[in-house]
């Protein structure tokens, strides 16, 4: 997850501002953001596509037409796909993630809605994201929207953040919180 106060969060930011209020504009925020699954989704499949993103050694010029070729044959035009090429233009392709996660946070606090990061040790099911989602709607008094990933490390729990609250479950913390405690009795 990028830093909240990383350039990288910054740029974010500023290009995810950007896209939400011309979505807002245009009426077109479903529009966007089902575009912008779609983009997320050709970056997942491919990992040329993520190199392509994240590497330096490629021009403005090679990564706007690689991106640009890769748009057009997925049929993404319009404001999504005029974004995405005006990133590639300006050599921040390796900020979508984060320009994925503030526009979805963006829409989530436009329609009402508190979004969770959740990270877990496996791959969370169907029953567990629903009951974690009642949970969290309980507690916020929102709707709230699970972004889940997995990070094998911490060996098993949760780790949920809400806004500026987190809650650590994770078998690791709670492994770590154990050896300091024993190397302060011996």
């Amino acid at each position: 997850m990028t830093d909240k106060n990383s350039p990288v969060s910054g740029v974010a930011d500023r290009y995810a501002t950007a896209l939400f209020e011309l979505a807002l504009q245009d009426s077109a925020l479903e529009t966007t953001e089902k575009d912008l699954g779609a983009v997320e989704a050709l970056l997942d499949e491919s990992e040329d596509l993520r190199r392509l993103a994240k590497s330096p050694v490629f021009t403005a010029e090679q990564q706007l037409s690689a991106i640009s070729a890769v748009l057009d044959k997925a049929g993404l035009k319009g404001l999504v796909g005029n974004f995405v090429r005006l990133v590639a233009q300006n050599r921040r392709l390796f900020a979508l993630d984060g320009i994925f996660r503030a526009f979805r946070a963006k829409l989530s606090s436009h329609r009402g809605e508190a979004n969770a990061e959740v990270i877990s040790a496996q791959p969370l099911s169907a029953s567990h994201v629903a009951a974690l989602k009642e949970q969290l709607n309980k507690v916020t008094g929102k709707d709230v929207t699970i972004d889940a990933s997995v990070d094998p490390s911490l060996i098993g729990g949760l780790v949920v953040k809400v806004g500026s609250r987190q809650i650590d479950t994770s078998l690791r913390t709670k492994l770590n919180s154990l050896k300091i405690a024993l190397k302060e009795v011996g």
